[in-house]
């Protein structure tokens, strides 16, 4: 997997010496590597949780989804008539929040029979990537009604 940019810049900046720098000011730059140390660490723990972005993942819904669980995510898409199996109501947040969103990764990734439901789900790793299925999983969160404040409680 490629580094991101701001990791190679931070990576760079961090192993400089300081060499060349006033006494007083080795300490300083003893203590600017230390903070950026501590700001790569965090974003690499938490990168991935803030890179979700609903407005791509509506496209994407829009895209993938919405044939079948419809243009506002309710299960009713045109192609829902013939299916055997009634696809999810996104917009049910009863429902909906009670399923993690590595749930919702696995479902879409990996397709509906990964996690016991409906094969008619397909499996759409091999078509997005883990970014787009994380912002697919964050628009889905954003349609729920009544959203869930607190995130998924459910190990579903």
């Amino acid at each position: 997997m490629a580094k991101r940019a701001s990791v190679v810049w931070l990576e760079n900046l961090i192993g400089k010496t300081g060499y060349g720098m006033r006494s007083g000011a080795y300490l300083n730059m003893h203590l600017v590597r230390r903070s950026l140390l501590a700001l790569l660490v965090m974003e690499i723990l938490t990168g991935p949780a803030y890179a979700q972005n609903q407005t791509i993942g509506k496209g994407l819904y829009t895209s993938y989804c919405s044939a079948c669980h419809g243009d506002k995510g309710k299960g009713d898409g045109a192609a829902a008539k013939g299916l055997p199996a009634t696809p999810a109501d996104h917009t049910n947040g009863a429902i909906m929040s009670q399923l993690s969103d590595k749930y919702l990764i696995d479902v879409i990734s990996k397709g509906g029979s990964s996690v016991g439901k409906s094969t008619f789900m397909p499996a759409w790793g091999s078509t997005l990537n883990d970014k787009q299925i994380r912002d697919l999983v964050a628009y889905i969160r954003s349609i729920a009604i009544p959203a869930n404040k607190t995130g998924p409680t459910a190990n579903k």
